[in-house]
């Protein structure tokens, strides 16, 4: 009698194991892929950072030296300053000129199609190709910039080749292709997703558009801009590419006189050209925690400035 009352118990718990073995079958290449191309170089840098391994011999243990040193080297300090200035002046930027676009995009005109994907094509544009691109527009002798600005009577910069002048010019780059790109694309997601019922009662009550915008779409749009914000930050502190290619020196990574050495350059001329492999680790590690903590606070932050339909947070 027990076994009888047992079995369909039994059966359908039998039936609960197989669909999770199913399951974790299903996900069993990327648990794999996970362990074996992320975690696992992840813990390996970990041990990596406290050893000494210039790849011609075995690391060596030597416990936080290199973090240690990574502090009170110059080169540090000043790919640290070199990105935040980067990232403090590109990413705000960036959002505002994206939202521009999204609210001229968003607009029923004839061509909207058209212009969108004109807008977007720069974001698409391999970023070498790009770059190559703007080393050209900004040659300092027979550049388009500076031969507009000889029209006028000033004389341009040197552009890449300047310290003072090759972030700005890096900062250029970076907006033209982001502006609208992604960034864009969300913002313009958010403003379709805004219930044009909202914007038609201020409408009546007299709001004109930029009280419509400020009263009604940026409070609606205020998600958007924070998962702008906090994906603008992250890939701005991740440059590289472009600073490596426009570099004025093939030997001297960050040129001129360190000015575009960024903090992802100079992690990969300590590992890859100087083949410091314990002191390249330690500086991915300290820039995983500098992503981690900018990641952390906004997320505190967002409370007070983010609405959301459902009731948490609120526009400032």
């Amino acid at each position: 009698m027990s076994d009888t009352t047992q079995s369909p118990s039994r059966r359908r718990w039998s039936l609960a194991q197989q669909e999770a073995v199913e399951g974790y079958l299903y996900i069993l290449p990327w648990i794999l892929g996970f362990l074996i191309f992320t975690l696992g170089p992840m813990l390996g840098s970990a041990y990596l950072s406290l050893t000494e391994f210039p790849l011609t011999k075995p690391p060596q243990f030597i416990g936080l030296n290199n973090y240690v040193n990574a502090f009170h080297d110059p080169s540090f300090w000043k790919s640290l300053w070199n990105t935040l200035y980067y990232t403090g002046i590109g990413v705000p930027v960036g959002i505002v000129g994206s939202l521009c676009c999204a609210l001229l995009l968003n607009q029923k005109i004839l061509g909207r199609t058209f212009f969108r994907t004109v807008f977007f094509l720069p974001s698409v544009t391999p970023v070498v190709a790009a770059t190559m691109l703007w080393i050209w527009i900004f040659n300092p002798q027979a550049g388009v910039v500076n031969y507009l600005l000889s029209l006028i009577g000033i004389q341009g910069p040197g552009w890449f080749s300047s310290t003072v002048w090759s972030k700005p010019a890096l900062i250029i780059v970076g907006l033209w292709q982001s502006v609208g790109g992604g960034t864009m694309i969300i913002f313009l997601a958010g403003l379709q997703g805004i219930p044009t019922e909202l914007l038609e009662a201020a409408e009546i009550d007299g709001a004109g558009t930029w009280k419509k915008i400020r009263n009604v779409t940026l409070p609606m749009l205020t998600p958007s801009i924070f998962l702008n914000v906090v994906l603008g930050i992250i890939g701005a502190l991740q440059v590289f590419a472009t600073a490596f290619v426009a570099s004025t020196d093939a030997y001297s990574v960050g040129g001129p006189n360190e000015s575009t050495l960024f903090y992802v350059l100079n992690l990969y001329k300590h590992a890859f050209v100087f083949y410091e492999m314990g002191y390249g680790s330690a500086l991915a590690w300290i820039f995983f925690f500098v992503v981690l903590v900018f990641t952390y606070l906004q997320f505190r932050l967002s409370s007070r400035w983010v609405y959301y339909e459902a009731g948490t947070g609120g526009f400032a």
